[in-house]
């Protein structure tokens, strides 16, 4: 590992000027991602694609170990990673490339927030059908590393269902492109899917296109509470019908107080289309919840929209305040159960949501007792799903296996690494297996 930060800094000076490069210490978001001892003094911030390839061009040359970043708003998430002796941020890279509103398409630069981008889409009446934490701060990039959808996962499906192309730098500073900015693509080797998730370790996103939506004209929010049973039932019934709302969300009784919403397990249905069909669709489901005894309630407006940034506001925090955020995965048969037993487990610490139709969802711990924690994970596992530490003290990431992989795809994945970064110079020991 270079010692000499300094010379680091040096180095890449006449590549990306004094501007491109930030002391270390002025922004220690870097620090929730690598191991205490860990030094670094410098972040370096190109401001084109090609100034990034000759930034990892030069970290090859010189053996530096990178740690890729965005805007740092989920750069606490995954593994610890080692040896780190630059931070490379994407921050600069943040303009649009194009819109192709006829095509319903959009192509930006990977620094650019994902807050920024709906904003110019919602000029033409459109918008990018994700749902991701922390929005305003997240950079496209990131969400296309972490694999950060959300609760529009429903009605549109995931980041790999969005993403249409990117480009990336690889380890030795080439730019490469997967994809194109059309929504039919020809068959072949689907990078997009690989980098989807990544978390960093095969590449450096630096631009991405997506598939877009227009903007839905209406939009209502129903919520029905009740017994653990009433609403397992009224989510099957939900989802077994002819309706069609863009996010089905069950939550857990602690995350319902929470909200001030009401009590007991909560099923949270947003219905975004033509203004009589979203009326229909709630008195539908409302009607449902009333023949099984639940407590129902629709949002509309302000009231909905401060609803789902208060749902999202809930879920997300540092984990400087010592709690956990954790991503969860079970069959959807079993959502019921799990939070259930969160719920029983937590004694109010914590609190979780499962996405109905996917069973993916987000589990927040105020106080994390690894043994605990252990627990959901093995039930978790036990219904063919998983567990992943996403936000948590580096201290807590060294006691726990954060990712907690059980499957029988390690030697695939380390080829794969092995093929994209062979000297291991981007996220070493951030990914599954200490990848």
């Amino acid at each position: 590992m270079i010692q000499q930060t300094e010379a680091i800094a040096q180095t890449l000076e006449p590549i990306i000027g004094t501007s491109g490069i930030s002391h270390a210490q002025d922004d220690t978001l870097w620090q929730s991602a690598v191991t205490p001892e860990t030094k670094i003094d410098c972040i370096a911030s190109p401001n084109t694609q090609e100034e990034l390839g000759q930034v990892v061009a030069c970290a090859y040359r010189n053996k530096w170990q990178i740690l890729p970043t965005g805007n740092g708003s989920k750069l606490g998430w995954g593994g610890v990673a080692k040896n780190i002796d630059l931070v490379v941020s994407t921050a600069r890279l943040n303009r649009l490339v194009e819109h192709a509103v006829g095509d319903l398409t959009v192509t930006a630069e990977a620094g650019m927030k994902f807050g920024d981008l709906q904003a110019i889409l919602a000029k033409e009446g459109q918008f990018l059908a994700l749902d991701p934490a922390y929005p305003q701060h997240a950079t496209l990039g990131g969400i296309v590393a972490t694999a950060d959808a959300g609760s529009w996962r429903q009605r549109y499906g995931g980041v790999r269902d969005m993403l249409l192309g990117l480009s990336f730098v690889r380890f030795d500073g080439e730019i490469a492109k997967a994809g194109g900015r059309v929504v039919k693509n020809v068959a072949g080797y689907d990078l997009m899917k690989l980098f989807t998730g990544s978390y960093g370790t095969l590449g450096i996103i630096s631009q991405v296109t997506f598939r877009v939506y227009p903007i839905p004209d209406a939009s209502q929010t129903v919520v029905l509470m009740g017994t653990a049973d009433n609403i397992a039932q009224a989510a099957k019934t939900l989802l077994g019908s002819a309706l069609t709302p863009t996010a089905i969300d069950v939550l857990s009784s602690g995350l319902v107080t929470r909200l001030g919403i009401g009590e007991g397990l909560g099923l949270v249905t947003r219905f975004q289309s033509v203004e009589a069909s979203v009326k229909e669709q709630s008195a539908r489901l409302l009607e449902v919840g009333q023949h099984l005894g639940l407590k129902g309630s629709s949002y509309g407006g302000n009231d909905e929209s401060n609803l789902w940034q208060k749902l999202g506001e809930q879920m997300q925090g540092s984990a400087t305040n010592g709690g956990i955020s954790c991503k969860i995965g079970v069959l959807p048969t079993a959502a019921i159960a799990t939070l259930t037993l969160v719920d029983s487990l937590a004694s109010g610490d914590a609190i979780a949501f499962i996405h109905a139709g996917s069973g993916l969802g987000v589990l927040r711990w105020d106080n994390p007792d690894g043994e605990m924690v252990g627990r959901v994970r093995s039930h978790c596992q036990s219904h063919s799903g998983f567990l992943t530490v996403l936000e948590a003290s580096v201290a807590f990431k060294q006691q726990f296996d954060v990712w907690g992989y059980s499957g029988n795809a390690l030697d695939l994945m380390r080829k794969i690494k092995q093929q994209f970064d062979p000297e291991g110079i981007f996220s070493p020991h951030r990914f599954v297996g200490e990848i």
